[in-house]
């Protein structure tokens, strides 16, 4: 009996807490979002990709978001304040996001943390104090920066202690990672295309003549595993498109290295197409050794080749310094904190040079 008072008295402090807040819609138009988001619901936009951003500027001492219940992990920030992890669990809808704040404009910044093509989180808007108000949507950065990826881009273990770790939600962190890093610090929005284990022809450990679930499948959709919506491409049109795959298609040695080539070529002339100012940079990544890694290099360098001698423009290759552990490693020994910091510092002069970027 004394649970069930005290979970009682913890709901009505709940909804009394709602009732005395002024609340924004998630389809506010002060609300701006960047990365691909699920519009189908208005008022619940879903969002799978790690790295889809959340922004408002508002007046107040208090604000807290609201989510679908088990929409997992998110980063959040207010201000110049620390960005800090917040976890929607299986009860959770409200979660705060700062108290006590003072002065009279503030901004709030949300990022999805992980990959949620399981759970399919849904933000369903933010709840402020009594009183206050959302005030004129945020400016965005001109610039624009998209990463077509796997868990390396994910942020697979970042934030976990060592390489023996295995994966969870809990410690893949997509704000940590080189993709986060380069578009912050050259001032760029970022949209991110990205799945752990999955290749340009075939994912981790796939068949040697190729798997169905692969990045160019996908690509089209707003959401992974889901064709209910096709994604508008022309709704966000980067300056600088980064392909980072092909470490889960050489990553087990029953590959085929002309299905790989075939299938790159294919996807980058699609993105000429799609986006055809897009400067796009083939990335190979540092978590490949020995003959994989050599194998992977000169695929990617017969592609670049090839697109090169059929008049395609503006294609960049560009190389990660393969980690060697003295900056510790991510779960399964992906890349860790500190190995994606590396890794931002040698691709941000590369993107500064190829576009004139300050």
């Amino acid at each position: 009996m004394r649970v069930k008072t005290i979970m009682l008295a913890t709901a009505l402090m709940a909804v009394a807490t709602a009732a005395a807040s002024t609340f924004v819609p998630a389809d506010s138009r002060h609300i701006v979002y960047t990365g691909r988001v699920n519009f189908t619901n208005p008022k619940s936009p879903l969002m799978v990709y790690p790295g889809t951003m959340i922004r408002a500027n508002f007046s107040g001492s208090e604000i807290s978001m609201k989510a679908k219940p088990e929409s997992g992990y998110f980063m959040v920030g207010v201000d110049n304040m620390p960005m800090r992890k917040i976890y929607f669990g299986v009860g959770d809808s409200i979660i705060n996001i700062a108290s006590d704040l003072k002065g009279d404009r503030h901004s709030v910044t949300v990022m999805l943390a992980y990959e949620g093509y399981h759970f399919r989180p849904e933000f369903r808007g933010f709840l402020l104090a009594e009183g206050a108000n959302v005030l004129s949507a945020p400016e965005l950065p001109k610039r624009k920066m998209e990463f077509i990826g796997n868990s390396i881009t994910c942020g697979y273990g970042t934030e976990a202690p060592d390489g023996n770790a295995k994966y969870s939600d809990a410690t893949e962190n997509h704000y940590y990672t080189y993709a986060v890093i380069t578009s912050r610090t050259l001032n760029a929005q970022h949209c991110v295309v990205a799945r752990s284990g999955i290749g340009m022809y075939r994912n981790y450990n796939g068949k040697r003549e190729g798997d169905t679930d692969i990045m160019p499948r996908w690509y089209d959709y707003t959401s992974l595993y889901d064709d209910s919506q096709q994604w508008n491409h022309a709704s966000y049109d980067a300056d600088v498109i980064c392909i980072g795959l092909g470490t889960n298609d050489f990553s087990t040695p029953n590959y085929d290295v002309q299905l790989y080539k075939a299938n790159y070529e294919k996807f980058v002339t699609k993105l000429r197409r799609l986006h055809p100012k897009s400067k796009i940079v083939m990335l190979t990544g540092p978590m490949l050794t020995g003959e994989a890694s050599k194998v992977h290099v000169a695929a990617v360098n017969d592609v670049y080749a090839a697109l090169s001698a059929r008049g395609i423009k503006d294609i960049y290759r560009f190389d990660f310094s393969t980690q060697t552990g003295n900056l510790g490693y991510g779960a399964n020994y992906h890349p860790s904190k500190a190995q994606h910091v590396k890794m931002a510092n040698e691709l941000i002069p590369f993107i500064r040079k190829i576009t004139g970027w300050k």
